[in-house]
């Protein structure tokens, strides 16, 4: 299993802001647990997500001596990426995506040609800085815009990205529209047909649905999960407060009944929960 741990997207849409030195205290916590990636940092525009303006401080106080897990950052343009790759904390950028046009423009201001444009240019830098690039394909199941959803427009976009050298999408439930029969269909035929990328789940889901949808992708061949403590937060842009990200308490459990190989230190998985409960009151 290759998991990712995603306190970013529980810190991005929450209320009150969290001080940089219990970022700093909670991210080197989950960096002591074994998470094949952490995705903590944020270089977008700090009046579209303020709780990451200090994402900078952040990634200079990553302590990465004792730890084998990469940081991952999220960018939504070129320049975002400039600023992340000056921090030798960062090892991944993580591009969000989308197959419905609509909510490209609400999250990146852009089209989808101007974002896969700017893509591209994105994917240089990272290869030139020996770096890597994760597209989040968001709205990858379904969205809440009237826009028809199709099978065809996910391959359309694997294809396109495939074509220019990205090896790493992330297919992503960004409202939790994503039911067992569309996860199982787009697990199941798009993989399969661009074999030379990695393709992971980035779901979010209310908490009773986790099971039956990790078991929907797991059961297609997925071995790749992201996931938040608690299944806090989600997409600011989206506008959903029901839904939050998958729990990873609950791929914990996933993982134990399938009997699924992990390298998780759960006795520090319980120290960075702790600190996570401290600072999301729950």
């Amino acid at each position: 299993m290759f998991l990712t741990e995603c306190p970013r997207d529980a810190m991005q849409g929450w209320g009150e802001f969290i001080p940089t030195s219990k970022k700093i205290d909670y991210i080197n916590a989950l960096m002591d647990v074994g998470f094949d990636v952490l995705d903590c940092l944020s270089f977008v525009s700090p009046k579209a997500i303020p709780q990451m303006a200090d994402s900078a401080e952040v990634a200079e106080n990553i302590d990465k001596s004792g730890s084998g897990t990469k940081v991952s950052a999220i960018i939504g343009n070129f320049r975002g990426a400039e600023k992340a790759l000056k921090y030798n904390s960062i090892d991944v950028l993580g591009f969000p995506f989308s197959i419905s046009e609509t909510f490209q423009h609400r999250n990146t201001n852009k089209s989808q040609e101007e974002a896969f444009t700017d893509i591209v240019k994105i994917l240089e830098l990272t290869k030139s800085e020996h770096r890597s690039l994760n597209i989040y394909f968001s709205m990858a199941f379904g969205n809440p815009y009237g826009e028809m959803w199709k099978l065809q427009d996910v391959e359309f976009w694997a294809k396109r990205f495939s074509e220019v050298g990205i090896d790493n999408i992330l297919l992503s439930d960004t409202t939790g529209v994503a039911t067992t029969e569309t996860i199982g269909l787009v697990f199941g035929e798009i993989p399969q047909k661009y074999p030379e990328i990695h393709f992971g789940a980035h779901f979010h889901n209310r908490y009773e649905d986790s099971y039956k949808k990790l078991k929907a992708a797991y059961d297609q061949g997925c071995r790749r999960f992201d996931s938040a403590i608690k299944g806090i937060g989600g997409c600011p842009m989206a506008k959903d407060d029901l839904v939050g990200n998958m729990p990873t308490e609950q791929v914990i459990n996933f993982m134990s009944v399938e009997k699924a190989p992990h390298e998780l230190n759960l006795l520090n998985f319980e120290s960075a929960y702790n600190k996570a409960k401290d600072i999301f009151h729950f």
